[in-house]
């Protein structure tokens, strides 16, 4: 946690040998719009071209490395390197350059087309980059966590999907970035440290005229681990995002949240249709990428240690493009009083993981994971960070991969167990919508 010779051994054995994740497809709608991102200390540029296909090419110029791309998202046809105005179009084939004859009859502008990473694809429109040219293929590398990911991305199937909304989220935090990677899926840490949002929350919902007589704790969760250090936790809790009613919902929103998780079920069956609606995912994929399909929306968040002490943190909410403005507007409140900027739970979580950092300046740098190592995995034991560490010590080790359990049920899936209990403001408005 304070070292910087295991920070710069984790650049080359754990983020150079990943996949890591560069962005969605739905941000890049027309032809010619691209994103700037930076990955693992490399800049890239994350463009549709003219030709509607999708590519990652690195923004440095063939001539002199000059970054050709200057600004962090738009359209373009062309991009022009300001240092010496060679020319590449929007597929990074190089098109132009000042005084071509200058150069030597075998000069080939082919052959200083913009580079690309080693190796590039995508899952259900997830886009990664690897520089490792060797890796399994990106399906095999999430193995049985696309399971996972089936269930969010067709959870919004009957409201056109999902899609990437505008702006995103930015911050620093001054802590070692695998404490980010552990909180990011800690359920042990929501009632002391969250107690305001919690608070906020029973408050809320006094408001509506219901008794709040519970701490808003999930009905059903676990933890789990799986393959190549990927893990999380599932719970069932009032407002999941997609077709879970909420108490704070108005009973309206709460209607037409009922009718999606209705046909959820009629398109995928009782079984998947309920997982899909009601069930809440916090998912890792290893090392740095935050999968959270939650009752305070669906997320990815992504970061990159900067030095050992140091992370940047980039957030992007995703939402179903055909859904109504007003169960759209619940969902973005709920997102924004949690994680958002000047939400209630990211500051709670920052000041929590700089104290850490500081703490560790005494030189005990242990970190106890133990719990639950005893008895079948809840969603407040520490299963999932487990698979993470095992997998990060087997690559600073130079080693393929780790020891792990596939933790899933006996029926082969990652569902819950979930009751047929409704809650209190999803009785109201089934029985207003029957009536």
């Amino acid at each position: 946690m304070t070292s910087g010779e295991i920070f710069d051994l984790e650049r080359r054995r754990v983020f150079d040998r990943s996949w890591l994740y560069v962005g969605h497809e739905t941000e890049l709608a027309e032809p010619g719009e691209y994103r700037r991102r930076t990955v693992n200390g490399r800049p890239l540029i994350f463009i549709r071209g003219s030709d509607g296909q999708v590519r990652v090419l690195n923004n440095s110029c063939t001539h002199r490395g000059a970054q050709v791309c200057r600004h962090d998202q738009g359209q373009a046809k062309s991009f022009q390197c300001f240092y010496h105005a060679w020319t590449f179009d929007n597929q990074g084939e190089l098109v132009g350059l000042p005084d071509e004859e200058g150069y030597a009859k075998g000069f080939d502008k082919r052959q200083y087309a913009l580079k690309s990473p080693p190796r590039v694809e995508q899952y259900r429109g997830f886009y990664f980059v690897s520089f490792d040219k060797d890796i399994a293929d990106i399906a095999t590398y999430l193995g049985s966590v696309r399971e996972i990911i089936d269930l969010t991305m067709d959870s919004a199937d009957a409201l056109g999907g999902w899609y990437v909304i505008r702006g995103t989220a930015k911050y620093s935090i001054k802590a070692n970035w695998k404490l980010l990677v552990e909180n990011s899926y800690d359920g042990y840490h929501l009632l002391p440290v969250h107690k305001t949002f919690l608070d906020y929350v029973s408050w809320r919902r006094g408001l509506t005229g219901e008794k709040v007589t519970d701490s808003g704790a999930p009905l059903v969760s676990r933890s789990f681990a799986a393959p190549h250090g990927h893990g999380g936790m599932l719970h069932q809790a009032p407002g999941r995002a997609i077709a879970n009613p909420s108490p704070l919902w108005t009973e309206d929103v709460n209607k037409e949240v009922l009718r999606i998780r209705a046909e959820n079920i009629k398109r995928f069956g009782e079984l998947r249709g309920r997982q899909m609606s009601e069930v809440s995912r916090h998912v890792m994929i290893f090392p740095n990428l935050a999968f959270q399909d939650s009752q305070t929306g669906f997320r990815l968040r992504q970061f990159y240690p900067v030095t050992h002490e140091l992370m940047d943190v980039t957030q992007w909410d995703l939402v179903p493009r055909d859904e109504r403005a007003d169960l759209r507007s619940s969902r973005m409140e709920n997102s924004l009083a949690f994680l958002g900027p000047g939400g209630l739970a990211t500051p709670d979580d920052v000041e929590a993981l700089e104290s850490c950092q500081d703490g560790f300046a005494t030189g005990d740098e242990w970190s106890d994971i133990s719990r639950g190592m005893q008895r079948e995995p809840k969603m407040t034991d520490e299963l999932q960070m487990r698979s993470f560490w095992r997998q990060w010590h087997a690559m600073m080790l130079e080693s393929n991969e780790a020891v792990q359990t596939d933790d899933r049920k006996r029926d082969g899936s990652f569902f819950l167990e979930l009751g047929t209990a409704h809650y209190g403001a999803e009785n109201t408005a089934l029985q207003s919508a029957r009536s």
